[in-house]
This record gives structure tokens, sequence and C-alpha cells, in this order.
């Protein structure tokens, strides 16, 4: 990545214990040229029904409760961690480290952080029923979450998919059924907007 940084704000997270830092850069522009590489890592991480096309990212860069922030340590790109700052809240739609960098503590460390800043986390994960996704769990209960037992389905991204059953997780407490209620209404409404009408296969 060069110098030269176009709609971004840095927040910095502190390493701990190796006396570097890892910084996560809010992307507001799709011209930014990081973009297309943090787009890159999107399309990898996640089936094509749990994620927007190109556009419609783009189009959500600049919604102001919106976080699209890539997580990096000086000039070397280490993930993404997308998520929504609602009343109360915030909720993580997408995150993601790089593959070559996964197991090495990046995604703990920046969950650390955000975790650390005074505001409630929720997010969602796949119901644990094979060793991925049970270990997956695993990973967010030692970063201190908290799986909860309310049925859940996520809203469809796309025509031609349903919705999607996930498993919600909350920090640092479990949450109330007011409190998932609350969550589950934002999702429908605020984030999921731009999918009322599901976007098609053909506009990536």
């Amino acid at each position: 990545m060069g110098s030269h940084r176009v709609g971004w704000r840095p927040e910095t997270l502190n390493a701990e214990g190796d006396g570097c830092s890892m910084e996560r850069i809010r992307l507001t522009d799709p011209a930014d040229p990081r973009f297309g590489e943090a787009f890159a890592l999107y399309e990898i991480s996640f089936p094509v029904y749990e994620r927007r096309t190109r556009a419609a990212q783009a189009a959500r860069l600049s919604h102001p409760e919106y976080h699209f922030d890539l997580l990096v340590e000086g000039e070397q790109f280490l993930g993404i961690l997308l998520f929504w700052e609602a009343e109360g809240f915030r909720y993580v739609e997408h995150f993601a480290t790089c593959p070559q960098l996964r197991g090495r503590g990046v995604g703990a460390r920046a969950l650390a952080r955000l975790n650390g800043e005074g505001v409630p986390v929720v997010l969602e994960i796949d119901p644990p029923r094979d060793e991925v996704s049970i270990r997956r769990q695993h990973f967010y209960e030692r970063c201190g979450f908290t799986a909860n037992p309310y049925r859940h389905v996520h809203p469809p991204y796309r025509a031609g998919y349903e919705g999607h059953p996930l498993v919600v997780m909350t920090c640092p407490a479990p949450a109330s059924q007011e409190e998932y209620d609350r969550f589950a209404a934002y999702l429908g409404g605020t984030v999921m907007e731009d999918c009322k009408i599901p976007l098609t296969e053909t506009e990536e």
C-alpha cells in the first residue's frame, strides 16, 4: 500500500507484547485503491449468499453507521473488520484476516480492542455442527463472546437464496430477549435495507 490515503480515518490498536501496533483504517470512498484488495479478501472469506456484490458494498461505504475497516500494521494488510454503530451496541457483520496470517493472533487482537472500547458487541457464526464451526465458536468464546439461545435467521443478500440460520454471540454478556429483539430489528431494517430486493449475480 502506498502512502496516499483516500477516504479513511485511522484508529490505533496496540499489539500486546511485540512493541508494534495495528491500525484500524475506515474506508469511506470506493475509489480508495485499497478497496479492491479488501473486497477480494471479503469475496474469498464468505460464501456468495453471505455477502453483498461489489457495487452494493461500495454504496454502503458512505453510510454514517457503517465501518468498512482495514486492519493494517505498517504497510502490511492484515484483514477486514466490517461493523455497524447502532444505538447501544456494535454489530460485526463481517470479519476476516488474510489466509496466510490466520493463527497468528491478528483476529484476537482486533477483537480485544473492539471489545475494550466500552460498547457491547454482537456478531453471528454458523451453528457449531462440524470441526471448523465448533473451532470458530471456541475462538470467539476465548475472545469473550457468549452464544445466545435465540432462534436467528439472517436475511438473504442475494436473489435465489433463503435466509440462513446463525448463532448470535455477544460480548461482554449474554443478550436479554429485549436486547436480541432490538438487534434483530436493526439487522432487518438498517443493515439489510439495501437487500430488501436481493441483488442478482450479474451485479458483481
